[in-house]
């Protein structure tokens, strides 16, 4: 029997996220209603509802959806199930900065966009706009199940549940996946076994980007015991578990896991983000002193040029694919939001890692901040599921990541600039850098970005910074 529903998508206009889910949701069975496309990009979102009417056409398609681009968004809201979160806040002038402005003091960024200079930045203009979208949902429809994409994740999560208490939200990301290969990797080069993620279980504890395995198994095999003999023979030139082996080599967005695997040589447990977000948690001297070093431990540094020529790429695909000069091709993605919603219908329970608030599901982590763990999704319900404790050493690492989310978080709340301003110098990537050259930086970070704060924050409190 197939189930009607209304899904609100914000940021519709995606050139990415957008059309993985369409394709996705195209490709499950036993759904149909509207999808609700609403984007400040208005053209967007109409590429994009071109693009799911010519889906609805294709002889694969086994759900179709009615496509609307939403004139506000409280059109697209009023009376939706689900509501999809995934937006750019601000633009590539404003991640230019977050992310290239630092490098003049040394501090580099390989993705810039949750932690360090770059994700405090984005942080203050990306709390705001999620503020009017919990307020908006609160009126609009309470009781929707709300799916966030967007980074920096644990603060827009944390938003979210701020102004809105009852929401029904949880922070969907795939670094997770990539690690679960990983060790499906280990499993076939260490005892020939070829297995899928799907076919192991992971304990996975921490904040979203900086995430731990302190077990995994496949069926009755520890995966974590197979890894110190795997490591040592693939540790100096490195490994990529999702292409080809050296695509590290000229793909920016790829590495060679070495990171990871150095860190499971210093504490016995896995580390479950891909290494480009893993380094920016920790001291700067240890994996991201400079691009020498990052070419040791063989990950790139993501320049937001090469941000910008891809972005460019998916928006002339998306023109070709609405105006019929490129054939549209269905193919399930990795991603699994279409799967959560499906078991929030009822359709069937599953067990994935989710950031959400932290009910007592991770041990010695501030209860109310946003961790990210297993959880049990069901018709209606998401249950978080209780994680291992974190041995103290990496607990101490996660627990400054936490706390400095919830300390940014509580200086924008409060419009507190000098808040702000020490949750920014407290950063692990910013370490060893005199305050007087980091309250400089911010300074200069605020003021190129003031066009999408200006509307928030008075800046005048910048003169009184010490």
């Amino acid at each position: 029997m197939e189930k009607k529903i209304k899904i609100a998508y914000i940021g519709g206009g995606s050139k990415m996220w957008a059309r993985v889910f369409m394709n996705d949701l195209a490709l499950t069975e036993g759904l149909g209603g509207s999808i609700y496309l609403y984007d400040i990009d208005e053209e967007a979102a109409t590429r994009n509802y071109l693009i799911g009417n010519k889906i609805n056409l294709l002889n694969e398609t086994k759900s179709k959806f009615e496509y609307v681009v939403a004139k506000d968004l409280k059109e697209a809201l009023t009376d939706a199930n689900f509501v999809i979160i995934s937006i750019l806040p601000g633009t590539f002038k404003e991640m230019e900065v977050d992310v290239h402005e630092p490098e003049k003091l040394g501090i580099y960024q390989s993705v810039g966009d949750t932690a360090g200079p770059g994700g405090i930045l984005r942080a203050m203009r990306t709390v705001p706009i999620y503020e009017g979208f919990a307020k908006a949902i609160k009126e609009n429809c309470p009781n929707a199940w709300v799916i966030n994409f967007t980074n920096p994740m644990s603060i827009c999560v944390k938003t979210l549940y701020d102004v809105f208490p009852q929401i029904k939200a949880f922070g969907c990301c795939h670094e997770v996946f990539h690690a679960e290969e990983f060790l499906c990797l280990a499993l076939r080069k260490e005892l020939g076994i070829k297995a899928t993620r799907k076919d192991i279980y992971v304990d996975v504890s921490g904040v979203n980007h900086f995430t731990w395995i302190t077990k995994a198994y496949y069926k009755d095999i520890d995966l974590l015991k197979l890894l110190p003999n795997f490591i040592k023979k693939y540790y100096d030139l490195g490994y990529y578990e999702g292409g080809k082996r050296y695509q590290f080599k000229y793909d920016t967005y790829a590495y060679g896991n070495k990171v990871k695997m150095d860190l499971f040589n210093h504490y016995g447990i896995l580390a479950a983000a891909g290494d480009r977000h893993l380094v920016e948690f920790m001291d700067r001297n240890w994996y991201l002193k400079n691009p020498k070093m990052v070419k040791f431990y063989k990950y790139g540094l993501t320049t937001v040029k090469s941000r910008e020529i891809n972005q460019q790429e998916k928006i002339e695909e998306s023109i070709k694919m609405a105006n019929g000069q490129m054939p549209i091709v269905l193919e399930k993605s990795s991603e699994e939001a279409v799967d959560l919603l499906k078991a929030l219908l009822g359709f069937k329970n599953i067990i994935s890692n989710v950031n959400m608030p932290n009910y007592g599901q991770m041990p010695n982590v501030k209860l109310g901040s946003i961790v990210e763990s297993n959880a049990l999704f069901l018709n209606d319900n998401i249950k978080p599921i209780m994680s291992s404790p974190l041995q103290d050493d990496v607990l101490n690492l996660v627990n400054r990541a936490s706390l400095n989310i919830d300390s940014c978080y509580e200086g924008i709340k409060n419009r507190d600039l000098n808040k702000i301003f020490n949750s920014f110098v407290n950063q692990a990537l910013v370490s060893g850098i005199d305050r007087s050259k980091l309250l400089d930086l911010f300074k200069t970070m605020v003021l190129k970005t003031k066009e999408y704060l200006l509307p928030y924050y008075d800046l005048s409190q910048l003169d009184n910074l010490k």
